[in-house]
């Protein structure tokens, strides 16, 4: 997925249309002069509609799509004629896509299967014929409804994506690296903080007949629950995973003091965060020799109270060395048969 094609954030105007107005009209032929009301109903004006699409991965057809605008219902005729609906205007957007209120910032509903549909913005009800208004003491009523005006409300549209497993991480731990050797994904890799920018999609092929969904969230920084950095902005991402798989360099300074950070952050993002499985990657292994690893490795079951129970692996990208160990403890994570 490219960089430039992946857009997580929309704000949209939508606005529905009127509901066509009720008739008055009286019924005549050449046998009958005046005959009884017979004014038809307006038309409903038309819905902004969300449909969810499983093949859509992110927002950006509706990126420079600012205005919404659905058509009006219209007007009732003769013969209780009723007024054709508007037009409702679908949007087909990714699973795990939220709709909040622009104004309030309200969550108002979040589409999760394919084919749902959910109304974001209603059309105004078509105004009744003067025939609802007739009655025996009012036989001939020379009035009927108006419709109802439609709404014109400002809303957001935000994408938590949808992945089995998500890889969290300082800047610079080793998430694309990962995520190119295990998945055909080509994120962008540098020996720098920051390189990714965007969350980074991709289908691991599991002993053959098997697979599920990794994505590299962008490196979050202490602070990050704050706003620090993109920090919110990537955060939400990681709701949306079933398991997390927490990537650590092997030449940190202190690997359980950054596990700490890296727990706090999602803690105070949102606690059922803690909830979510979790595996702890030991990354860059190729960097240290066996006896250093054996030393760390010690050092870390000396520290497994702090861990809770959270499998550790170690690993390099580079040299293939403990990947097959990892996507084991995924998988297992995941609770895969």
């Amino acid at each position: 997925m490219a960089e430039s094609n992946f857009v997580d954030y929309v704000k949209i105007c939508c606005r529905s249309g009127k509901g066509g107005a009720g008739s008055v009209h009286f019924y005549r032929d050449k046998m009958v002069s005046k005959g009884g009301p017979d004014g038809g109903d307006g038309g409903r004006g038309g819905h902004i509609i969300l449909r969810g699409n499983k093949q859509l991965w992110t927002l950006i057809h509706l990126k420079y799509r600012k205005h919404v605008i659905a058509t009006e219902g219209e007007n009732g005729s003769y013969q209780l004629m009723k007024g054709a609906d508007g037009k409702d205007e679908i949007l087909e957007v990714p699973l795990g896509t939220i709709v909040k209120d622009a104004e309030t910032g309200k969550v108002e509903f979040e589409i999760t299967y394919d084919g749902e549909e959910r109304i974001v913005t209603p059309g105004g009800r078509g105004g009744l014929g003067n025939n609802h208004f007739k009655s025996p003491t009012r036989q001939n009523p020379r009035f009927a409804q108006p419709g109802e005006p439609g709404q014109d409300k400002w809303k957001i549209f935000e994408l938590k994506i949808l992945a089995d497993v998500g890889l969290v991480g300082f800047p610079n731990a080793g998430k694309s690296t990962l995520l190119s050797v295990v998945t055909a994904a080509k994120p962008e890799i540098a020996n720098y903080p920051f390189t990714t920018l965007v969350p980074n999609l991709g289908i691991v092929r599991y002993r053959g007949d098997y697979s599920f969904v990794m994505a590299d969230i962008p490196g979050i920084i202490e602070g990050a629950h704050t706003g620090k950095g993109l920090g919110l902005r990537f955060l939400r991402h990681i709701e949306r995973n079933a398991a997390l798989l927490f990537l650590i360099p092997c030449d940190t300074d202190d690997i359980m003091k950054e596990y700490k950070v890296l727990s706090n952050e999602l803690e105070k993002y949102s606690p059922s965060l803690l909830d979510k499985k979790r595996i702890l990657g030991i990354s860059k292994c190729d960097m240290m020799d066996d006896e250093l690893l054996n030393e760390m490795k010690k050092d870390l079951k000396k520290s497994a109270s702090k861990l809770k129970g959270v499998p550790v692996v170690f690993f390099s990208s580079a040299s293939f060395q403990g990947v097959p160990q990892l996507l084991d403890g995924i998988w297992k994570a995941l609770d895969k048969e």
